[in-house]
């Protein structure tokens, strides 16, 4: 047995010495005895059987009893047993209702035919416990006295008592695993164990020399604790002086018994519970159940009386309950290898199927893609943190299969968590894409294709050369990510040799390295573009940039130093899903076919705004002969435009934002100030011929600019210029008419406003009259040369 096992046990008898202590001396025995009255003292052994739906099993693989079970119960006494005990089953229906005297069954240990109790749980039955009763005159009758003047004691130590049994499982399957090891791989499986079995270790007491060990796991609070997976609530101390022990141990509500006492307080519990009973006759002392195989050997802390009062040992059976399943769920959710020999399926959050045999008939149900099943048994192994596959050809199902874990708890069917179990057969690995190396680094390769969980190692080969380690990591079910060590190498050939668990034979794949070409620096996009500059250092090698299967292609190269700037633009509208602060890697595709992966945060949106509304206001004196615009969309020259927009999105608007306008291609682009309304909207205002000039025309449009930075053209009206006519004069005789004017150039043609045709005016014309149609009903049509289909007209006076 090693040192740290001699430990824990140590640690385990001085708690329940300690505890004992304390629980005893409310009962007038001092503290010497009860030092040496610790709760391993061997009591007698039952052999207890539960037949469910007729199925029979020992209580050591039922975790809860139904009512209509059959209950089969027997004592193993010596033969030469001098004292005669009855054997007593009560049942209880809880704290406020006390059990009919026919819930009491007895058995007589010294006669044969009458040795064995032989019930059914009742209807209503909540708690069952085993008495043993010393034969004397009116004990039994005492004994169910007491039960149905009390029934919550015997519920609350029911109760106490199972809690106790599970908790000493947990405890003694940990210490059991630890002494079969040897010292040297303690400290590599006491962790996992401890995991499994939700038992808290103080990993730096391990590490220690085996004196100091001891010092160390029984001087702490924390050395050695007990937390139940089923609840995040639990976890009780198990080392450190007795008397703190005792004061920090606490109740927490248990699924399944109500009630949650821990392992080490139960002794006080119990105690404290029974001591109302104690009388001149009899004293009731707990009996922990400990149940291997078919039998359950009870353990006590009190030395039995055999004289007045003499001892009544009470033992707890299984709540009467509906099954509490375990809350089994996988401990890793990544694929598992099939051809991994000895397999295991990692599992968490129920220690007690590693501590007892209520799991049974545990299998593996593995399912293939064609829909074929296969049966393989599992066997639970806490020191490796799971179910290890039985012998079996997993791997005829192809390289995936679902494992589903399934089997019983107690009589009760029930199914655990599927993983997916991966093989290599069939499957081989493929460098990603245009992978490319490059010499003179560690160079990023990912393959994919095959079966990541049963890669054992992965190497390289160059030429004649020695065979050189890859590091390398599964990155998902079929894929590998490596880091390819090329630090002072040339370029040529390179094959990547991947070794897997199944395969006969290593896979070889080789790539070309190259020398270093292009570097690429960045790649700047903002959301909602369909354009972004990549900078770096020859550029001129680059044929195309994808990201996320969007695709850029480059525009002209501009240099600027020994930097260089290349436009890349994309048609394609899948652009628009890409969010600002999205980190994407971008695949820069050279013209030798090389890809080059780059690392990219899209940037935020360019500044948005919509136009709300806008009016027009003539200044300077009215011409004599105004002419009448048709809706909203011109814009005299010479009128102040005030229009108001609304930022969009993200979009915020500050005392630095500016909105730029702009008529037509070639003119100048003037920025204006704006007037917030608040941040959201916001007000401009400009006379157009004042700001962009005379000859300013054409569409008008707005952008605003934040930071430096410019949101997209908007459209914000047509800006037309006006001549400024004077007079028109009509012969009383009918004929056509004069119309005078300045400017008269602008004016593209005259109409009558019917469907004869209209006057032309010629281009660059400098005349200040000119012979235009008489209006048909005292109105004509005038095209402006810088909006020729937009309507306008000339009222004339009758």
């Amino acid at each position: 047995m090693t040192s740290i096992a001699l430990v824990l046990r140590a640690i385990v008898r001085r708690a329940m010495r300690g505890i004992a202590c304390v629980a005893t001396a409310g009962l007038g025995i001092g503290p010497a005895a009860a030092e040496t009255t610790a709760f391993d003292l061997a009591g007698p052994v039952l052999r207890i059987s539960v037949t469910h739906g007729g199925e029979t099993l020992p209580l050591s693989q039922v975790p809860n009893l139904s009512a209509g079970d059959r209950l089969r119960i027997a004592a193993e006494l010596p033969a030469g047993q001098g004292a005669r005990y009855r054997l007593v089953l009560a049942f209880l229906r809880g704290a406020t209702n006390p059990p009919p005297k026919n819930w009491l069954v007895s058995a007589e240990t010294w006669k044969p035919k009458k040795a064995t109790i032989d019930a059914v749980v009742p209807q209503g039955a909540g708690q069952a416990v085993v008495l043993m009763v010393p034969e004397t005159g009116g004990a039994l009758d005492a004994v169910g006295s007491a039960i149905r003047s009390r029934p919550g004691a015997f519920v609350r130590a029911s109760q106490e008592l199972n809690q106790a049994m599970l908790d000493r499982a947990r405890l003694e399957t940990f210490v059991d695993r630890v002494t079969r090891r040897d010292p040297a791989a303690l400290s590599a499986v006491s962790p996992q164990l401890a995991r499994s079995l939700a038992v808290k270790l103080d990993t730096d007491c391990l590490l220690r020399q085996p004196d100091a060990r001891v010092a160390c796991l029984t001087q702490g609070s924390n050395a050695a604790v007990l937390a139940d997976g089923q609840t995040s609530s639990i976890a009780q101390t198990l080392a450190g002086a007795p008397a703190d022990i005792a004061l920090q141990l606490s109740s927490t509500p248990q699924a399944g018994f109500g009630y949650y006492s821990p392992y080490v307080g139960v002794i006080r519990d119990v105690a404290r519970i029974f001591g109302a009973f104690q009388s001149a006759q009899l004293q009731f002392i707990p009996a922990l159940g400990v149940q291997h195989g078919p039998t359950t050997a009870l353990l006590l802390n009190t030395v039995p009386s055999f004289r007045k009062p003499q001892s009544v040992l009470v033992a707890a059976l299984p709540s009467v309950a509906p099954p509490a399943l375990p809350p089994l769920s996988a401990g890793d959710e990544s694929a598992l290898c099939a051809t991994q020999p000895g397999l295991v399926l990692p599992v968490s959050g129920a220690p007690l199927v590693f501590a007892t045999d209520y799991a049974r008939q545990m299998a593996v149900r593995l399912t293939g893609s064609g829909g074929r099943v296969m049966e393989i048994p599992a066997t639970a192994d806490p020191a490796r943190g799971g179910y290890v596959l039985g012998a079996a050809d997993a791997t005829a199902f192809g390289p995936g299969t679902q494992a589903t874990l399934h089997g019983l708890w107690g009589f009760q069917p029930f199914d655990g968590p599927t993983f997916r179990l991966v093989a290599p057969a069939g499957r081989s690995w493929r460098a990603a894409g245009d992978a490319t190396l490059v010499v003179g680094r560690e160079t990023p390769l990912r393959l994919t294709g095959a079966a990541a969980a049963c890669v054992t190692t992965v190497a390289m080969e160059r030429g004649t050369g020695p065979v050189q380690g890859v590091a390398w990591r599964a990155d998902g079910a079929d894929a590998l990510a490596l880091k390819v060590p090329l630090a002072g190498a040339g370029p040529g050939d390179v094959t990547i040799v991947v070794s897997s668990q199944g395969a006969t034979e290593p896979q070889r794949i080789r790539i070309r390295a190259f020398a270093e070409a292009s570097r690429i620096a960045s790649f700047d996009l903002r959301a909602g573009d369909r354009g972004g500059v990549l900078t770096g250092t020859r550029l001129d090698q680059v044929a195309a940039l994808d990201i996320d299967g969007v695709e850029f292609r480059p525009g002209p190269l501009e240099r600027s130093g020994a930097t260089d700037r290349l436009p890349m633009t994309t048609d394609m509208a899948a652009v628009g899903a890409l969010q600002p602060g999205q980190s994407r890697e971008a695949r820069v595709t050279l013209n030798d076919g090389r890809v080059v992966p780059l690392k990219m945060t899209v940037a935020p949106a360019r500044p948005a705004a919509t136009l709300v509304g806008k009016t027009v206001e003539r200044i300077g004196p009215a011409p004599a002969l105004p002419l009448a615009l048709s809706g909203d969309e011109l814009v005299p020259a010479d009128a102040r435009l005030t229009f108001s927009l609304r930022a969009e999105g993200a979009t915020r608007l500050t005392a630095g934002t500016v909105v730029e306008v702009t008529a037509g291609e070639s003119l100048p682009v003037v920025a204006l100030p704006l007037r917030l309304q608040d941040p959201r909207v916001g007000i401009a205002a400009f006379v157009p011929s004042v700001t962009l000039g005379d000859s300013a025309h054409g569409p008008l449009r707005f952008r605003l600019v934040q930071n430096g930075v410019a949101g997209d053209w908007q459209p914000l009206a047509t800006l037309v210029r006006l001549p400024t006519l004077t007079a028109l004069r009509c012969p009383p005789a009918g004929g056509r008419c004069m119309l005078a004017g300045d400017g008269l150039f602008l004016v593209r043609s005259v109409s009558d406003g019917t469907d004869a045709p209209a006057t032309a005016i010629p281009d660059g014309f400098t005349g200040g009259t000119i012979e235009v149609p008489r209006p048909a009903s005292g109105r004509l049509a005038v095209s402006l040369r810088d909006a020729p289909e937009a309507p306008v007209s000339l009222a004339v006076a009758p």
